[in-house]
């Protein structure tokens, strides 16, 4: 298909599922979370505008980053008239998404600092537990692996 024709088209579900790399049925999970959207055309099949594919791209991005399909999604939606992010909106949306992975990041480098031997729950078993519950306190709580969550 030629640049010309993809700008005026209306593409077909399983145009856009080849183009985009990912399974019809993820194109309408992805529509019925309202990450993308379609109209029908007079025989009743989904069409979407080209510009679809740019917002599929950014959301295998995001959630390749770990972002999940909520913050993808409210992220989005902060785009005027839910339109299809530009370069600039990317730039803003990334800045976003770069927040969330740093604190990410810093939290996941707490838990690889702190499992070694311990799996946080508070056990009374473990006698060189780094955190020994001695007459389980923690049982008044929490329970559960919830110590490694803590700073």
């Amino acid at each position: 298909m030629s640049d010309k024709k993809l700008i005026d088209a209306n593409l077909s579900v399983g145009f856009v599922a080849k183009r985009s790399g990912v399974k019809v049925s993820t194109l309408h999970f992805y529509e019925s979370k309202g990450l993308i959207r379609s109209w029908r055309n007079n025989g009743n099949q989904r069409r979407y505008k080209p510009d679809v594919l740019r917002r599929i791209a950014v959301i295998k991005a995001a959630q390749t980053m770990g972002i999940t399909l909520e913050d993808i999604k409210q992220t989005l939606s902060t785009l005027p008239e839910q339109r299809t992010p530009t370069k600039q909106d990317w730039a803003a949306l990334s800045k976003v998404w770069q927040t969330q992975l740093d604190e990410r990041i810093q939290y996941m480098q707490r838990l690889r600092e702190r499992v070694n031997g311990c799996i946080g729950c508070g056990c009374l078993s473990m006698a060189k537990c780094p955190i020994y519950n001695k007459d389980d306190y923690l049982g008044e709580e929490n329970s559960g692996a919830v110590l490694l969550e803590r700073d």
